[in-house]
């Protein structure tokens, strides 16, 4: 319990306080870019395009994903289970769970390759005339991934939980869901 309270607490800070940051930073860089250009007819944030394309939109989706997967708003196959019986509901889930997770496991280990080769390669993005390393924005994009399997492989535990004994995994779902009211 302790352990998916700080989990959902890093979520939320990297969602709140990271993604909220991101899209401060992208409103004022494109306030000033327009300001620059229109009143002043100069360029004050050279390369605010690239700022924002590059590192502003990335971080602030990967830093939102990992929240909203497991609150529930991102995109997840659980329609069609919630008509069946809760053991065939959970079977159903678990099965779904499985596959998302062997798709979302095949793409970290992608990602993080990724992530890793840019990091020892020292790649670089271009930031107006500048030059960028692109390891610190990278980066984030495999503990995203790595966040939401933590989250899946919770949501697959419980539902191999509910398949073994169903009254009892919905007595301690309830029992959690006081604890967070």
């Amino acid at each position: 319990m302790r352990f998916w309270k700080w989990i959902d607490g890093l979520e939320g800070g990297l969602a709140s306080v990271g993604a909220g940051l991101c899209l401060f930073a992208m409103m004022m860089i494109t306030v000033i870019s327009v300001i620059g250009r229109y009143w002043l007819n100069a360029d004050l944030i050279p390369g605010a395009y690239n700022l924002i394309e590059r590192v502003a939109f990335p971080l602030m989706v990967f830093w939102a994903v990992p929240l909203a997967h497991r609150e529930g708003t991102f995109p997840r196959f659980d329609i069609i289970p919630q008509k069946l019986s809760p053991r065939a509901n959970a079977a159903v889930s678990a099965f779904v769970l499985a596959v998302e997770i062997a798709i979302f496991v095949v793409i970290m280990w992608y990602v993080t390759r990724f992530a890793l080769n840019a990091f020892t390669s020292g790649r670089q993005m271009q930031i107006g005339t500048n030059f960028w390393p692109l390891w610190p924005v990278v980066i984030m994009i495999p503990l995203a991934f790595f966040l939401m399997l933590l989250e899946m492989f919770r949501l697959f535990w419980e539902a191999i939980r509910q398949i073994r004994n169903p009254a009892a995994a919905a007595t301690e779902q309830k029992e959690a869901s006081y604890d967070n009211i």
